[in-house]
């Protein structure tokens, strides 16, 4: 499915190339064809108002049509000291009211067309006239075009790769919940057996301490097949006391840490700190949170709990003084399948987030981290 998305990527990605390029290129092809029109237009109408002042002439009916058809090309006239003599297709009422109006717009037009229609006087060729003129609205919806359609385009390269990013994530999430319940479903049966066995095993009294140590192992195993068939369906919140579940996850995983590493906790005075969980789920975080601080450390240094509750929510910092996570990783420790070790599948923390975010609508993120000084995982959870 990620090579499918990369695929559709850079698919869509080539196609919008493809268009954009041939739209820029077929638009500049008409605006250059536009242009060319607006200029021979433009020097009819010079011909033509020249045609109307000639005593000679005396039908004057196609110059007045060629005069009078334009009223889409702004013109403004200038004499040979470029001082303006007149002027069509302007704002008339502008005009009389705003006396620098006409030379703003004379010099628009010379940036539009910095090269005028120009007339010699046959009679006298100090007399010149320059006719600036400026686009006609075609001329200026073909050049937009391309950036409209550009617009057009990215709009729907950026749904096309929401929606099969929305897609990609929901068979993710698809998969990932059928494979946690398969998983429960066949854990199951054999922790279902073990169970029976314990209790033939505490029969004999002999048997006693070893069924106990059994029992644990057992309980454990239920334990893990109770989260992960949590995983997929929404769980129960319930309110629990965050300092005893926190406490009895801690002590569970210090059993099995190596005696260099210290664990410590603190509450900021408060005894009791009560929040909506899920209780498996939730010891499944921080245990997951525990154990990573655990490999960091290799066998020597502190893990610290912090506990405080706000006014509106409750802060769990976990910090660790291992080897600390590089910038360039912070931003994907949460993403299915990262990890630093040598063993696991990288699904731990994507696992945590999924629990905290999606089924606590709390927030879990790296907080602070720092190579060979430790890192500090923080959970918000919403009073």
């Amino acid at each position: 499915m990620f090579q499918q998305m990369i695929n559709w990527r850079t698919g869509l990605a080539a196609i919008a190339i493809l268009i954009v390029s041939g739209t820029i290129f077929y638009s500049q092809y008409l605006a250059r064809k536009i242009a060319s029109q607006e200029r021979l237009k433009v020097e009819q109408w010079v011909e033509a108002s020249k045609s109307l002042l000639d005593p000679g002439i005396t039908d004057t009916r196609l110059p007045s049509k060629i005069m009078f058809d334009n009223t889409d090309i702004p013109i403004i006239e200038t004499n040979e000291k470029d001082s303006i003599t007149n002027f069509v297709n302007l704002d008339s009422a502008k005009v009389l009211t705003d006396t620098n109006y006409l030379q703003r717009k004379l010099a628009d037009l010379k940036s539009i067309n910095s090269t005028p229609v120009i007339y010699t006087d046959p009679a006298d060729s100090t007399k010149i006239n320059r006719y600036y003129y400026g686009h006609t609205r075609l001329l200026n919806e073909v050049q937009i075009y391309p950036l409209i359609q550009l617009l057009i385009v990215g709009l729907f390269i950026a749904v096309t790769l929401l929606a099969l990013r929305s897609s990609y994530r929901s068979v993710q999430n698809q998969v990932w919940a059928g494979m946690a319940k398969e998983t429960a479903h066949q854990l199951g049966t054999p922790v279902s057996s073990l169970e029976g066995w314990v209790e033939m095993l505490k029969e004999n009294p002999e048997n006693k301490k070893i069924a106990h140590e059994l029992e644990k192992d057992v309980n454990r195993l239920r334990l893990v097949s109770d989260r992960f068939g949590k995983i997929g369906s929404t769980p129960q919140l319930e309110e629990m006391d965050l300092v005893k579940q926190i406490s009895s996850m801690m002590d569970y995983i210090k059993k099995r840490a190596p005696g260099k590493i210290r664990f410590s906790m603190n509450t900021n005075g408060a005894s009791v700190i009560i929040a909506k969980i899920s209780a498996p789920l939730f010891d499944w975080v921080i245990e997951n949170l525990l154990k990573n601080a655990l490999d960091a450390m290799e066998g020597k240094g502190s893990i610290h709990v912090d506990i405080q509750s706000a006014k509106e929510e409750i802060i769990i910092d976990v910090v660790d003084t291992g080897k600390g996570i590089s910038k360039q990783h912070i931003n994907t420790v949460f993403k299915p399948g990262f990890t630093t070790k040598k063993r696991g599948w990288g699904l731990g923390l994507s696992l945590s987030r999924r629990i905290v975010e999606q089924y606590h609508k709390g927030n879990i993120f790296v907080k602070h981290s720092e190579i060979g000084k430790g890192t500090t995982f923080r959970i918000v959870l919403k009073k």
